[in-house]
């Protein structure tokens, strides 16, 4: 039954940074972990990076570790992808999305998804 609405994305040039904010409405996510997608034109949704429940535990996609990271905070219901040192191959639709396990989120198996925001990196 929970919503997800993620905004921030934009137009940034290569090296830039951008924030990206999914909040959640219907219920709390506190229970659940979370994470974050995308999808490039063309390309199948890959997976990029999930939170456990607790906040406790990360875990990121190779092509951005270092330079993503992922946050919750239980009291707004939102979670945040904070993406430094952008590429160019960084250029995708971002989606969020909620699952029962850190483990199942990064297989892609996940109970709810938003709509992706727009995130272009250019040259």
């Amino acid at each position: 039954q929970v919503q997800l609405v993620e905004s921030g994305g934009g137009l940034v040039q290569a090296g830039g940074s951008l924030r990206l904010s999914c909040a959640a409405s219907g219920r709390t996510i506190g229970g659940y972990a979370m994470g974050w997608f995308r999808q490039a034109p063309g390309k199948e949704r890959e997976f990029v990076a999930a939170i456990s429940w607790s906040g406790d535990t990360t875990y990121y996609a190779d092509s951005v570790k270092g330079r993503f990271t992922i946050s919750r905070d239980g009291a707004k219901n939102t979670m945040y992808l904070q993406m430094n040192s952008l590429k160019p191959e960084d250029t995708a639709d971002y989606y969020c999305a909620t699952g029962p396990s850190l483990a199942t989120i990064t297989q892609g198996t996940v109970g709810s998804w938003g709509h992706g925001t727009q995130v272009t990196v250019s040259s």
